[in-house]
Order: C-alpha cells, then structure tokens, then sequence
C-alpha cells in the first residue's frame, strides 16, 4: 500500500445539527455528552430519532449571514425551494468556505466539490408521488431537478462560484467518508488545490424507514419513555441504529495551498482506506473492516500502536455492533490506551452524512484533547477499550474514523492534529 505523499490540511469543518449549527457549538455539546435524540411522530413510526425539526434557510440565514444581505438573498433565490438535502448543503458549505476565509477567486479557480450521498431527497420525492396522485394538475416542473442528487451538486455550486471538477459520490452510510477519501486524493495527486465536501441531510420516506424497522436494523421497543438512551452502541442491551437527520462540509486544502494564504489548519488527513466484502447484502464482515483500518494505517505511514482515538461506525446494531469489535481487534488488539467510541447516541445515524459528521467530531475532540462520553455505555460486551459515560482528558494527537455500509462497502480515514511545528 502506497504512503500519501503527504497530509492534507483541513482548513474549515462546518455542521448543522440539532446539536449545534457550528463548530464550537457542536464541540461543547459533544463533551457535555448532550443528545438530540427524542421520540418521532406518526409519521416516522412513532421511532426515536435525531431530527432538524423546524429547520428554515431563511432563519439560518440570518443567524449566520448577518450584515450579508446580498449572500442571503442568493441563498435564500438559489436553493430556498430546493429539497431540503440541498437547502442543508447550501448552508454548510456557505459556513465552511466563510470559515475557511476563502475568496470567490480561490474558488472559482482551483477548488472541486464532492457531494456525499445519494438517494437524498426519497421523502421529496415520495411527498411529490402521492401529491401527484391526489392532484396531478398540481405537479411542479422544477421536480424534474428537485429529485435528482446533482441538485445540490448544482446549487452548491452556483452558491460558491465553484467552477472546478464536482461530482455526487455514493455509498450509503459510508458516503461522508468515502467523500471525504476521493477529496484527500485529489488534493493530494495536485488534481485540485483544494475540495469542499459537503455530506447534506439524507431524508427518508416512512416507506424506507419502515423497511428499516422490519429488517429489525432499527431500535423501537426498549427505553421508549427515554428516547435519548435507546442508541447504545457496544452496549449490551443495544437493539438497533436510532436515525439522525445532519449535514457538514469540509474544505480539504493543500498544505502549500494553506500557508500561501495563511488559512487556520484544523487537523490533517494523513491515510485513508477503502475496502469491499465481495458480495451483497447487509451483513457486516470483520475482516473487510479490518482491512480497510490496515491500509488506512498503511498510507498513513502509521503502526496500530500510534493510534490514540478511533471514532468507530458504532450504530448500536446488535450484530454490527460486535462485527466492528472484532475487527477493531484484529486490528488494535486490547491496548488498554487506545479510546474507542462512537458519536451516534449523540447525534443519531445520520446515514451518508455519518462520515462527514463523525469526522468533525473527529477533529473536534483532537482539538479538545478530550473524548466525548459514550452516555448509553452501562453494560459493555466487549473487551474493546471503550470511551466511558464521561468526558475523559487525554493527549490524543491521531485518530482513525471509520465508516461501514450496506453492500460490503468499508472506509477508514486517519486524521490527526497538525505538526506545530512551523
């Protein structure tokens, strides 16, 4: 496995979640250990969820874009009656390009977009099926780039004044990380001096969410009277993923790109790993996860032992769950310094924004040198060395993310706090 030619620098992570709707407020609710997580409506089941309730780009708008009317009436023109997977990317990459102080010339000239997921819009597109149905004179025209995933690619787009290569990249949950893989790459063989990754809000229809629930992925029966504590991954009366509703973006940055403009460095991504298990389906398999962190380390240049953090996939799924265990020990063994831990009793699964998330979160707790509390961990089954139901300080200076998908699909991506020194 071929070592990266070098890291590559994280300038800018931007999230909407009902946690938090930027960086530092999304760290201080992580180590507070502070979920989102409450029990949905009729029309997702009555199930526990994380979800953007009320969620307006107008509001948005005006709490991040103060004194920039212009930028916030063309957010509001570009994708205010867009699907809300769009309408959330808008917002975070407008965050993240701000963030990462960024000039429409830098932009325009030398940036690429990846756009993590597909299949983003299936509650859009079901809302308009049935819509349709009822009254079929009612149909707007604009659906006809509404459904389709390039819209947020295109709205993005125009938002920023990004004009160079961009692209949807799928991969069910691992989709975030996936993105967040391909954008390492292309800094890194000098295919783009920079990317912007943006992982929008994946909605689902109560169909999709209903088959979820019958395949027996999804917890509904125990804790229902605290909805916050039914995600608990690792732990041993976890019974399924709890979903979550987020969106982030990242901007990935050439190191010389970075100091030329003396642009802030949040952390670095150093490897990254990407494996199949060769066949269809959705049950998870140790040893493609285990290959997957393996060559991650490898083009990191990294041994196991240097390791400190690894935010894992961590659903709460009972066989997921124990799948991931094992690899993590194939992988780690029992190093009792190692912290394992998992974001989604905080957050939910957010599906193929997951990656892009828990790599922010990522980032955050290196930059905290802090582990967030996994709250739900009150019976381990595993012998990993878990994150306890408390913040723990520690020096933690790299970090391995992983993320795992349906269809044998594994991704893990090294990130790591930047060399202080100049």
């Amino acid at each position: 496995m071929k070592a990266l030619p070098g890291p590559v620098a994280v300038t800018a992570a931007a999230v909407l979640t009902p946690l938090a709707e930027d960086l530092d407020g999304f760290t201080a609710a992580l180590l507070a250990g502070r979920s989102a997580v409450t029990l949905g409506g009729e029309d997702t089941g009555a199930l526990p969820v994380a979800a953007l309730d009320g969620f307006d780009l107008s509001a948005w708008a005006d709490r991040h874009l103060p004194g920039e009317d212009a930028t916030a009436a063309r957010l509001r023109k570009v994708a205010g009656r867009a699907a809300l997977p769009a309408r959330t990317a808008a917002c975070v990459a407008l965050r993240a390009v701000r963030d990462a102080r960024l000039t429409g010339e830098q932009l325009a000239d030398g940036t690429a977009l990846i756009v993590a997921g597909s299949n983003l819009a299936l509650a859009h597109q079901a809302a308009t099926v049935l819509g349709h149905d009822r009254a079929p004179g009612r149909l707007r025209a604009s659906y006809a780039l509404t459904h389709l995933d390039v819209d947020t690619v295109g709205a993005v787009s125009e938002l920023t004044g990004i004009r160079g290569e961009g692209w949807a990249l799928g991969g069910a949950s691992a989709s975030g990380t996936l993105a967040l893989i391909q954008a390492a790459r292309t800094v890194a063989a000098g295919w783009a001096e920079r990317v912007l990754v943006v992982a929008p809000v994946a909605e689902l229809s109560p169909v999709e969410t209903e088959a979820l629930r019958r395949t027996g992925a999804m917890a509904h029966e125990h804790f229902r009277d605290e909805p916050a504590r039914m995600c608990r991954p690792f732990d041993a009366a976890r019974q399924g993923f709890v979903r979550g509703e987020g969106a982030a973006a990242l901007v990935l940055e050439h190191p010389h790109a970075a100091r030329r403009r003396a642009a802030p460095v949040l952390a670095e991504i150093t490897g990254h790993g990407q494996r199949l298990d060769a066949r269809r389906g959705t049950e998870p398999d140790a040893d493609g996860q285990a290959a997957a962190m393996r060559a991650a380390l490898a083009t990191a240049g990294l041994e196991p032992d240097d390791i400190d953090y690894v935010n894992a996939h961590g659903t709460g799924s009972v066989l997921g769950d124990t799948t991931e265990a094992a690899s993590l020990t194939k992988v780690f063994g029992a190093r009792s310094s190692l912290r394992v831990n998992s974001t989604k009793p905080l957050t939910g699964h957010c599906l193929s924004a997951a990656g892009l998330i828990e790599a922010a979160a990522t980032v955050a707790q290196l930059r905290a040198g802090t582990v967030h509390p996994n709250v739900n961990l009150e019976q381990p089954d595993t012998t990993v060395p878990l994150a306890g139901r408390t913040a723990e300080h520690l020096p933690l200076r790299t970090a391995l993310s992983n993320s795992f998908a349906f269809g044998g699909i594994n991704a893990s991506v090294v990130i790591r706090l930047p060399d202080p020194r100049p």
